[in-house]
């Protein structure tokens, strides 16, 4: 195999309903049989995509924005929190009245019993409110955090953990990752393990997740529904992935 693609998931091999459009999984098909290797990469935990997994029988991907790499089934790179950090971040967001949710590979824990902003962003990925365990990032390794506050509250916390990074991924929530993670970073370690120059790499997204993967691999695709800044930093722009997005953007690569 010389080439391998990136896929990340939501608004990109899900539809806007979190559905698997059948041409998307024809097109995936098709390109496993032209050779391509195939990968995932995204800012979701690897228990919130195991069904994906197996449905499109892929085994390599990058989870939680370059925290977490898998190579066939065998992880090949972690970088979980430290304890500190999280204690840290909770701290300032219980000061705050900001809930966080701990997420391990398996898992995710809530530090608070219930909140609106927790239950309805995670809704729209199709995920109930997590369990309540308000210290479990204590004893378990925590490779994201979410952050639930409004548009332009996690400036504060910009401004205060220079050794994190926040994405905002939902009006309600942000995504908390270790300082320099990216799925850009998470792609590297895995191209490396299996010897791809980054020019025969590809990758398809639509988050501002998804920005440095799209700059740093070969050719960076941006689906129809991208916002504004991911399609300016790609290199193509397809259709919406509601539009068979990922089917017609294949066949302009002449990928399939």
């Amino acid at each position: 195999m010389s080439k391998i693609v990136f896929f990340d998931i939501d608004g990109t091999l899900l539809d806007h309903e979190k559905k698997l459009p059948e041409n998307t999984k024809k097109a995936i098909q098709l390109l496993k049989q032209s050779g391509v290797y195939t990968a995932i990469a995204t800012g979701r935990a690897p228990f919130m995509f195991a069904n994906l997994r197996e449905e499109l029988e892929i085994e390599s991907f990058v989870s939680f924005n370059g925290q977490y790499v898998v190579f066939e089934n065998e992880v090949i790179y972690h970088r979980p929190f430290s304890v500190d950090q999280m204690e840290r971040l909770e701290k300032e967001a219980n000061g705050r009245n900001h809930p966080l949710v701990f997420m391990t590979d398996k898992t995710m824990k809530s530090n608070i019993h219930h909140h609106r902003y927790i239950e309805e962003s995670l809704g729209t990925l199709k995920f109930s409110h997590p369990e309540y365990s308000p210290h479990y990032y204590r004893n378990h390794d925590i490779y994201q955090a979410l952050l639930f506050c409004k548009p332009g509250e996690e400036a504060y916390y910009e401004e205060r953990f220079s050794d994190f990074r926040f994405i905002r991924w939902h009006e309600y929530s942000v995504d908390v990752l270790p300082a320099g993670g990216s799925k850009a970073e998470g792609i590297k370690k895995l191209i490396a393990k299996l010897g791809f120059r980054i020019e025969d790499v590809y990758a398809f997204g639509d988050g501002l997740n998804d920005i440095e993967m799209l700059q740093t691999v070969g050719t960076g695709v941006a689906m129809g529904n991208a916002l504004p800044p991911v399609k300016k930093q790609a290199d193509i722009v397809t259709k919406d992935v509601a539009e068979d997005g990922i089917y017609e953007g294949l066949k302009r690569l002449q990928l399939i």
